[in-house]
């Protein structure tokens, strides 16, 4: 996507499917992979992030599996892609430069700044629980 990593789209979408599954107790990285068809070593390291960071309760063992350890309805999209993307406050520049700002802008800096405050208030404004209401399942 244009706006996000490939990493933080991949935490959003097992987040998701957590929330779905999750229901009855842990769910195994292995069925989480499967189902979203994301490499198992990769999104198990995108899984442990979000353990350590309190998103998600982890257990190993023949029963274990990942669960949400925050309520969908409390978890902002914001919360879970800022562990990988650089989202709210400074965002990247659009143009790449690695210093960009209103003292020193790039051609794109004045129009992606309002646009970049939305979608940093559409990820801050939504939460997990938004998208599990509203959307598809």
């Amino acid at each position: 996507t244009l706006i996000l990593s490939g990493t933080a789209e991949y935490a959003l979408r097992a987040i998701i499917y957590l929330a779905q599954h999750s229901t009855n107790g842990r769910v195994a990285a292995a069925e989480v992979s499967e189902a979203l068809e994301i490499p198992a070593n990769y999104l198990g390291k995108i899984l442990h992030v979000l353990a350590r960071a309190g998103i998600l309760d982890s257990c190993r063992g023949k029963h274990g599996g990942f669960s949400l350890a925050v309520e969908p309805e409390r978890l902002s999209l914001l919360r879970v892609v800022s562990l990988f993307d650089q989202v709210g406050d400074r965002p990247r520049c659009l143009l790449g430069r690695p210093e960009c700002s209103d003292r020193s802008p790039c051609a794109a800096h004045e129009r992606w700044r309002s646009v970049s405050q939305q979608v940093t208030r559409f990820f801050d404004e939504t939460t997990v629980g938004d998208l599990l209401s509203e959307g598809p399942r």
